[in-house]
């Protein structure tokens, strides 16, 4: 009996430290007294950490979609990209053929510092074979990085060598950036594409804005298509940047949290010069909080499709164990009032995780008069009181759809092998320098370079050693994609990322669109008074 009233106080106990913490409910008490019975008395020995983890996770699932439990391991992984640096040896890489294909050493990285170069395959680390072991790339990754400081051996193929070559790498600090491409589309237009919002993203944009203008940039195409978002003030910064003073960006609310306004402050960079924001369904969260204010405000031109519906705000808590929960603690909402949050049911992720594919099946993709707002989540702009929804995303000022017209059987087998990249990688292995020498520049190459038929023999042959019998109607019907990502993956390895970009924009109707709008001084006034 003694013993079940000591057991009893140290259950109370726990309760309480836990209730000093947080304002604590019946349920929540009911919960952490749970737990406490479960590891003090429960018949069989529990792993305690484990089964915390499964409650909170069970706990947040229940809320929203947004709301999560993330491990110390996670919360590491996560923080990377946003924070625009982690320790490593400053390499982009693929994996081809389960072998790692050094694409780039980082400029002022370690690897570049030690000579490692483009087109190197790393077969050893630190002893251990990486090469044709099928060995998942976030285990690659895991044995490259390492705190800052801290050394790894590689051991490399090096084309021309017949030996390996051995290099002792000291890891560093590895920029990642926000912006992979940046150019000058014309004599005034500048194109900017911006993949993640995060610690660096107002420097790197305000940089690389200042480079373009020098270069003659009076009207500027930001592209904004598959971001995801990331953090919300460098969002705020960007829309500060094309709005003049005192106007509201955004607020946030909950029903704990009062309401927040951010209002653009000084001067901005560009409030002034024509500007066409690409979006679809892969621009969520910070995106849409960047487009929804130009949009509101009658800034610019919002072009492509429907984005994300993300309009929850997250607050990272740490928890005692360098995990951490992200949990739901308000809704932003745009200048007019829109929350563009998409609907969701509690407790059921699948559906609102399959949303993109519903809306493909429901045919907005294809075509915008599928897609019907009610007149509740009509809105009007704040300064030529133009018609915008709420409820689901932002829907654009003007629609494209998604391009399916290349599409056939045939190229479709030899992406899903991973074909096109292949013979592009072989290709640039056997003659890079050939192709320097020939292209000096991303400029020339990108202007003067065609695929050969060689090249689309390799492909058809190496699709039939993959079993992809050649098809003729198919080949043909998807000729100029297939040629297309040829030659861009092709750019990216000889040359950067922007160069591949640059390729790819060349087939996307969404660019395409943007560029005819901004060059259109009467189609871009049109869409942007018309009520």
């Amino acid at each position: 009996m003694k013993r079940v009233i000591i057991s009893t106080l140290c259950l109370f106990a726990i309760v309480l430290t836990s209730s000093a913490q947080f304002k604590m409910s019946e349920g929540s008490k009911k919960v952490a007294t749970t737990m406490a019975i479960i590891e003090n008395m429960y018949v069989d020995k529990v792993d305690d950490d484990k089964l915390a983890e499964d409650a909170v996770k069970s706990l947040l699932e229940k809320l929203d979609p947004h709301s999560t439990y993330i491990s110390p391991d996670e919360v590491k992984d996560m923080n990377d990209p946003l924070e625009g640096n982690f320790d490593g040896i400053g390499i982009s890489f693929n994996m081809v053929t389960d072998t790692l294909y050094v694409i780039e050493a980082l400029s002022g990285g370690p690897s570049e510092k030690i000579g490692l170069r483009a087109g190197d395959k790393i077969m050893y680390v630190d002893d251990t074979l990486i090469a044709g072991v099928k060995m998942p790339t976030k285990d690659v990754m895991s044995k490259l990085k390492g705190p800052k400081g801290t050394t790894v051996n590689i051991k490399v193929l090096r084309k021309g060598n017949s030996e390996l070559l051995d290099f002792k790498i000291v890891r560093d600090k590895i920029p990642i950036y926000s912006i992979d491409a940046n150019y000058m589309v014309d004599n005034n237009t500048g194109y900017i594409r911006i993949i993640r919002f995060g610690a660096t993203t107002t420097k790197e944009f305000r940089e690389t804005l200042l480079k373009l203008k020098k270069e003659g940039l009076e009207n500027l195409i930001l592209d904004l298509e598959y971001n995801g978002g990331g953090y919300m003030a460098p969002a705020i910064d960007l829309a500060d940047d094309f709005l003049d003073r005192g106007k509201l960006i955004v607020y946030t609310e909950g029903s704990r949290q009062p309401r927040r306004d951010e209002l653009a402050t000084e001067k901005g960079v560009f409030e002034k010069g024509k500007l066409v924001v690409l979006i679809n369904e892969g621009s969520a969260s910070a995106s849409e909080i960047l487009s929804g204010a130009i949009q509101d405000w009658d800034r610019g031109i919002i072009v492509g499709r429907r984005s994300f519906g993300k309009g929850l705000v997250q607050r990272q808590i740490p928890l005692p164990d360098e995990s951490m929960i992200r949990l739901t603690v308000a809704r932003y909402y745009t200048p007019t009032g829109r929350s563009i949050q998409k609907p969701y049911t509690k407790g059921d992720l699948s559906s609102y995780n399959l949303d993109v594919i519903e809306r493909y099946n429901k045919g907005e993709m294809m075509h915008a008069d599928s897609i019907h707002f009610p007149d509740s989540l009509k809105y009007t702009t704040l300064v030529n009181h133009r018609i915008v929804y709420g409820g689901g995303g932002i829907m654009p000022d003007y629609f494209v759809p998604a391009d399916t017209s290349f599409v056939s059987d045939y190229y479709k087998k030899l992406w899903i092998k991973n074909l096109t990249l292949k013979v592009a990688y072989s290709e640039v292995d056997n003659h890079r320098s050939d192709i320097h020498k020939k292209y000096p520049t991303s400029n020339d190459f990108y202007h003067k370079y065609t695929v050969p038929q060689s090249i689309i023999d390799k492909l058809i042959a190496a699709g039939e050693e993959e079993n992809v019998e050649y098809d003729e109607e198919g080949f043909n019907k998807s000729k100029d994609i297939i040629m297309r990502q040829i030659k861009a993956y092709i750019g990216r390895d000889v040359y950067d990322t922007q160069t591949m970009v640059r390729v790819f924009n060349e087939d996307s109707e969404t660019f395409k669109k943007g560029y005819e709008i901004i060059k259109d001084d009467k189609l871009y006034n049109s869409l942007l008074k018309q009520k």
